[in-house]
């Protein structure tokens, strides 16, 4: 008898594959939800089918509630978005009494943001959140711009970032994707020092820090003044930071994130040095952005003869030239 093929299984001669393996991690697809934008996927199941989406990545979760930073904490901008949320969420307490049965039911992986203002935090979520049935790993948001305090972004320091990840992966159980942000003057630099402290991975790149004003009211839009910048502005900053650090650190499992609204969106990244991409800012305006991208990616691979993502990734062919790293780091 033959076997049954899945919805995602390449088809001899016909469709190809989507299924991506993340250095142990199995997705159905390359397209995951990215964190803020699906919370556990409870709401988003009332309106598409979680089974076709490659994964989740939770809305973050710190140890105590987070009450998040005052209103207004949105304001749209050409080609994207600022929001100003501070992590509100109701703490690591209420998210397994509430979120841990859905996750564990819902049949779709599903990737733990997790936040905190101390490395004992990060440390405290990590171990309370590692045994939820249907968690296939954790991402260590360490670089989230909505805060009160900026010193409170580990990821602008490669040794603070270390030492948060390091602490976590070392505990969790779980594979820890390092989120990091392009709001640093090298983030090779950083990425290197997570994936030497145990980050089985690398999410790139969380929102980047910006604002906008009213110039009606003189204002600031948003009540925090600055927010995360997010959507198709920062897609080309993600673009070059997967390329600079897939180079530099091949091997490494790499999530793409930073305007992926569209299949060569996602293309972009996986050529970059991506393994996965996450849709984020679309799914608040298309809830079955993530799914399209994703039947997209497959149209886009059967028209260039490839059978999985896996061909595709980091197969961006290099100019005549390569610039040196000073150059690179530069922008020159």
């Amino acid at each position: 008898m033959a076997e049954a093929r899945g919805p995602f299984d390449a088809v001899p001669g016909g469709r190809p594959g989507l299924e991506v393996d993340l250095d142990g991690i199995v997705l159905p697809t390359p397209v995951l939800a990215a964190s803020g934008t699906f919370n556990s996927g409870r709401e988003m199941g009332s309106l598409i089918d979680l089974t076709q989406v490659g994964g989740i990545v939770t809305k973050s979760v710190t140890l105590h509630p987070t009450k998040g930073l005052p209103t207004p904490r949105m304001a749209e901008t050409p080609a994207g978005m600022l929001n100003a949320i501070g992590l509100q969420n109701s703490g690591v307490d209420q998210f397994l009494e509430k979120e841990a049965p859905f996750i564990a039911a819902a049949g779709v992986p599903v990737f733990v943001s997790i936040a905190g203002t101390s490395i004992d935090e990060y440390v405290q979520v990590a171990m309370r959140v590692r045994d939820v049935p249907g968690v296939v790993g954790i991402e260590a948001n360490i670089s989230c711009p909505n805060v009160e305090r900026r010193n409170q972004v580990f990821a602008c320091y490669p040794d603070q970032a270390a030492e948060v990840v390091g602490a976590v992966s070392r505990l969790s159980r779980l594979p820890v994707f390092a989120k990091l942000t392009a709001d640093v003057t090298n983030i090779v630099e950083v990425a290197d020092a997570c994936v030497r402290a145990g980050a089985h991975g690398l999410s790139l790149i969380n929102t980047l820090l910006g604002m906008a004003i009213d110039v009606e009211t003189f204002r600031p839009k948003l009540g925090a003044v600055t927010g995360g910048l997010s959507g198709p502005a920062i897609h080309p900053i993600a673009v070059r930071c997967v390329y600079q650090v897939a180079r530099a650190l091949p091997g490494v499992p790499i999530m793409g994130i930073g305007g992926v609204r569209s299949a060569t969106d996602a293309a972009e990244l996986l050529l970059a040095g991506a393994s996965a991409v996450q849709v984020g800012t679309a799914n608040f305006h298309e809830p079955e952005a993530t799914i399209r991208v994703a039947d997209g990616l497959a149209a886009y691979l059967s028209r260039h003869g490839l059978s999985s993502p896996a061909e595709l990734t980091g197969r961006v062919r290099a100019m005549p030239r390569e610039p040196d790293a000073e150059s690179d780091r530069r922008g020159a």
